[in-house]
């Protein structure tokens, strides 16, 4: 069990908050690890892993753009399609026509000659809408539909951010409610707003009501996983947390990212793809029935009855035994712990909490980022956007089997700096290089490595925040790399200026974030954090323990 220390029991109110969590670890080794109730939670995670994945990347598909569009001329309507772009637009290179503009000419003597205008005509911008060629995007999209190209391409990085910033708001409010109500309402809360969100952009008309409807898809990640995701964590044995977080974020989340592009072209039109991401929202309505309520939480509010009741459930379904010294010492302890009314700002008032946090949020914001630009990257690295989107999601799973082996060996200090250094590395190199094959191959091997970063730094996150703060903590930081990740898309858009450029901006910002994660304390065998004390024994020898003297020069542990 590594760190895991039985300690005695029952030594007064003081000792009791510091003993707490040693005693809920107890319980669980007597009522199972990983018996049968916790693969039960593990398999219930899978809609809810969906639903995050179809949140975070559905809008791709959703806005995405065919490649070939160009000027409508209404003249021209009754001769091929590829006829009409050849009489009525400027060649920007021998295979590339322009997207925005169309020749002035006189219509009539171009269909009397059947010969273009000449290179020098003047041309201006489309006055009759575009056509589209739906080689690349073979079904009709919100962009296509709407004519979000050209002087209106800048609406679909727009209404990307504003449903990132949907992700910042959805955060602060489902993290507070989290630490306050509950973590299960809160997993409700947030999945109903994913299934509201994606039905309700099916009535869009234009781009507000568009963008409301996404801002709201956007609240409800990721707290639509992330609440159950705490609550399976705080249940699994110290041992078989790292398989747990890493392999329900690869099989659910990866799985979804998979399914995505599959599911875009079978379904091939994007309003019943946007009611279909909203399908396994409506798994959430049965949670109160099969998912306990946090027994960490409920301890912290005094709540200690029902978590015993949690706990006993735990036993029948596992078929195991609590002895009766050991419940009986987990609820001496359970009640004496002084319910304390904590929030999110408990973290700014310590300041060896507030100093790992900030290292924490640059370390997340960092692998964020990467993450989030290198699949997006898919649409203009040159080769198919869906199969692109499906090679590099498909890294997550033999990159995970890879976290999950060597994890808890080389610590998460090590799997968030040193693949993300990597991962930067490769996307300078993929800066360089002409779009296709090459820059692919380089986009999906940073994807591999950025995968074991972000794995590691979502399992990270509630590892080291103390049960008060835990998921209001965890959103937090999470919603701080949304606020980060509110700018990926015009990281995407500034490719317009220079090819590369976007890969450069997401490798330095990769490098830099990985030394920021140096400094973050390790967890590797630990028990998460109960209460404020229990985090500055994991902090102790660290840059941020208070207890650390401050002459001592020593490198930081």
């Amino acid at each position: 069990m590594g760190y895991l220390m039985e300690r005695e029991i029952g030594q007064g109110t003081e000792d009791a908050e510091d003993d707490i969590g040693s005693a809920l670890e107890t319980v669980i080794k007597h009522v199972g690890e990983i018996g049968l109730y916790q693969r039960l939670l593990f398999v219930i995670m899978m809609p809810f892993g969906l639903v995050w994945s179809f949140s975070y990347f559905g809008q791709m598909f959703i806005t995405a753009t065919p490649q070939e569009h160009w000027c409508r001329v209404p003249e021209l309507d009754g001769l091929s399609v590829y006829l009409r772009r050849s009489l009525s637009i400027p060649k920007l290179s021998d295979t590339e026509y322009d997207h925005c503009f169309m020749f002035d000419a006189n219509w009539t003597q171009v269909l009397e000659t059947m010969l273009a205008p000449d290179a020098e005509t003047p041309t201006i911008p489309c006055t009759n809408g575009w056509e589209f060629l739906f080689d690349d995007i073979p079904y009709s999209t919100i962009v296509n539909e709407r004519e979000w190209v050209c002087d209106k391409s800048s609406l679909v990085p727009w209404s990307q951010t504003i449903s990132f910033f949907g992700s910042v708001v959805g955060g602060i409010l489902c993290g507070t409610l989290a630490d306050k109500y509950g973590r299960l309402p809160v997993l409700i809360l947030a999945n109903f707003l994913a299934f509201t969100g994606n039905v309700a952009t099916v009535f869009t008309h234009d781009f507000w009501d568009f963008a409301i409807c996404r801002f709201i898809v956007g609240m409800s990640c990721d707290s639509c996983f992330l609440m159950i995701y705490i609550l399976v964590l705080e249940y699994v044995g110290t041992k078989y947390r790292s398989i747990v977080a890493n392999a329900s974020i690869a099989m659910y989340f990866g799985g979804g990212c998979l399914l995505l592009p599959w599911l875009s072209l079978w379904i091939s039109d994007w309003k019943f793809l946007s009611v279909a991401m909203s399908v396994p929202s409506v798994f959430v309505l049965a949670t109160p029935f099969v998912v306990p309520e946090s027994t960490r939480w409920l301890i912290s509010k005094g709540k200690t009855d029902e978590a015993v009741k949690v706990l006993r459930k735990f036993e029948r379904i596992n078929k195991s035994k609590i002895p009766d010294d050991v419940l009986e010492n987990f609820n001496m302890v359970a009640n004496k712990t002084k319910e304390k009314s904590q929030s999110v700002l408990m973290i700014f008032k310590t300041p060896s909490l507030r100093g790992m946090v900030v290292a924490l949020i640059v370390a997340f914001m960092g692998v964020a980022l990467m993450f989030d630009n290198v699949i997006r990257l898919s649409e203009n690295l040159g080769l198919d956007f869906f199969l692109t989107f499906t090679v590099t999601s498909a890294t997550e799973i033999p990159s995970i089997i890879i976290l999950v082996l060597l994890l808890d060996r080389m610590g998460r200090r090590f799997f968030v700096t040193a693949p993300m250094m990597i991962g930067g590395v490769l996307c300078l190199a993929a800066a360089f290089v002409p779009r296709g094959a090459a820059s692919v191959a380089l986009a999906v091997s940073a994807r591999f490595f950025n995968n074991m970063s972000y794995g590691t730094v979502i399992q990270w996150t509630p590892e080291l925040l103390p049960t008060p703060v835990r998921a209001s903590g965890a959103s937090f930081v999470h919603i701080s790399a949304f606020a980060a990740v509110m700018i990926s898309p015009f990281i995407i858009y500034s490719d317009r200026v220079w090819e590369g450029l976007s890969l450069i901006i997401v490798g330095v910002i990769g490098i830099v974030a990985s030394c920021v994660a140096l400094l973050v304390p390790e967890t590797k065998g630990r028990r998460m954090p109960q209460t404020l004390d229990d985090w500055e024994t994991l902090a102790s020898n660290t840059c941020f323990s208070k207890k650390r003297d401050a002459g001592d020069k020593t490198r930081c542990r």
